[in-house]
């Protein structure tokens, strides 16, 4: 994951950190020598089997505020994704988070083999690409039990290649020729609900404590992975390898993906979510009209 957030992404105060294919090629830093806190014992991704998960009730339905809206965004390479900046207006509840959270940016992890580009595994296979949607926890909101690891709660997908063009992801698609180097950046206009599975597959999900998946690997991330995958057609998902270089300008920009971590003594918690998604509460669906008409956009 890439959050690109302070700490942030590429926090490396003495060499450049890179991916295992740009070692091979440059002088950086690889993900085994990464520093920060990325050699300690809570690290992501991971591997998930479904058979030792436990249940949780406490792992309801997630409340969406905001997701629905189709907005201008900023996307730009930044050497080791492609980021989307997301505005003030979008954020999550419910989903045994402890309090709101704000969403700030999403990112994707691809590769040119179709079972060899996400982070997370479930039971120990691979997809071909992964999208993280981080959120921000909102000032002034309950702490969980697990004290100081729920800063940030990412919402991870798994994408996988289909037979049908995925219109809701095209206009990302289409940006990719004007972002191939290095800080380059155009917008995009997207709805994050239309790059997400139907809402009602969205009750089924994973729940587990990690960290950042890039330098410097903070410890304070609840991680959410749906297993329920979104598609998309295999042109797409190799567009972003042919079309996007790494930060030296010269390797195609592929297989940036940090090996599956260490669960350790961990658990990971299952949902067991009944019915359909519910709305925000009245006060949040203010706040994200609010945020939408101060901004400019139309409702």
């Amino acid at each position: 994951m890439d959050t690109d957030l302070a700490p942030g992404l590429g926090l490396v105060t003495k060499s450049h950190w890179c991916y295992d294919i740009q070692a091979k090629t440059i002088k950086c830093l690889a993900p085994a020598e990464w520093g920060g806190d990325c050699q300690k014992s809570r690290q992501s991704p991971v591997d998930i089997t479904a058979s030792k998960t436990q249940l949780d009730p406490n792992l309801g339905q997630f409340s969406f505020s905001c997701y629905d809206k189709k907005l201008s965004r900023t996307v730009e390479n930044n050497g080791h994704t492609v980021k989307v900046t997301l505005g003030n207006e979008s954020r999550i509840a419910g989903g045994g988070l402890a309090g709101r959270y704000q969403a700030t940016q999403f990112h994707l992890h691809w590769s040119k083999e179709l079972d060899q580009g996400s982070e997370h595994s479930l039971n120990g296979e691979r997809f071909a690409m992964e999208m993280h949607i981080v959120h921000e926890k909102e000032k002034g909101t309950s702490s969980s039990k697990e004290e100081g690891q729920d800063k940030i709660a990412v919402l991870a997908f798994l994408v996988k290649a289909g037979d049908q063009k995925n219109e809701a992801f095209q206009p990302l698609v289409n940006a990719l020729s004007s972002i191939s180097l290095p800080g380059m950046n155009t917008t995009v206009e997207i709805s994050l609900k239309d790059l997400l599975p139907e809402e009602g597959k969205l009750r089924h999900y994973y729940r587990y404590f990690g960290s950042l998946t890039t330098p410097t690997c903070d410890e304070t991330v609840v991680w959410t992975v749906f297993p329920e995958p979104i598609q998309l057609h295999r042109e797409q998902i190799l567009a972003f390898s042919e079309q996007l270089y790494y930060d030296n300008g010269k390797l195609k920009m592929t297989d940036n993906v940090r090996p599956l971590q260490d669960l350790g003594k961990r658990s990971v918690f299952r949902s067991g979510s009944p019915g359909q998604l519910v709305p925000l509460p009245l006060p949040t669906l203010l706040v994200c009209v609010l945020s939408c008409l101060m901004a400019g956009f139309p409702w």
